[in-house]
């Protein structure tokens, strides 16, 4: 092999295309690109989690800070269900993710670390767990929470 996946892995990509193309499965570098194969899926996974992990400070914004409601968040909130829905849409066997505790705690944990720096509220006076049902609430396009 020419190109070392260490050094230059945007050169071994390349080099490993060519090889796909051109036949030569022999001279393949199997594991990184299996590696390889698996971030992409860890990608989707870490942005599904970042766009739920925004709408979801959002909505405890909306919730604990009325006084400061307004078009932005509002803009956010629906912006960020629609991309949601689009990506489940587009890569349904991330919907798995909704359904693994695990992910739902990293999610729910990142919103409130951004809900309690945008907004001053300590992560004391946030809920523990999300309170709100998925596909009932979180990703409605008509719901928002109240106080």
């Amino acid at each position: 092999m020419g190109t070392d996946y260490e050094t230059d892995v945007v050169a071994w990509a390349s080099e490993q295309a060519r090889l796909i193309r051109a036949g030569r499965f022999d001279l393949l570098d199997r594991e990184h690109i299996a590696e390889e194969i698996e971030d992409v899926g860890k990608s989707e996974q870490r942005e599904l989690a970042t766009r739920m992990a925004v709408l979801l400070a959002h909505l405890l914004k909306w919730q604990h800070q009325p006084e400061r409601r307004g078009a932005s968040w509002e803009v956010t909130i629906s912006s960020q269900r629609q991309r949601i829905v689009r990506r489940l849409d587009k890569t349904p066997s991330l919907r798995g993710c909704l359904n693994d505790p695990d992910w739902w705690a990293d999610a729910w944990g990142d919103a409130c670390d951004l809900a309690s720096a945008e907004t001053g509220i300590g992560m004391d006076k946030l809920p523990r767990h999300c309170p709100w049902a998925m596909a009932t609430e979180v990703l409605d396009e008509s719901w928002l929470p109240n106080e």
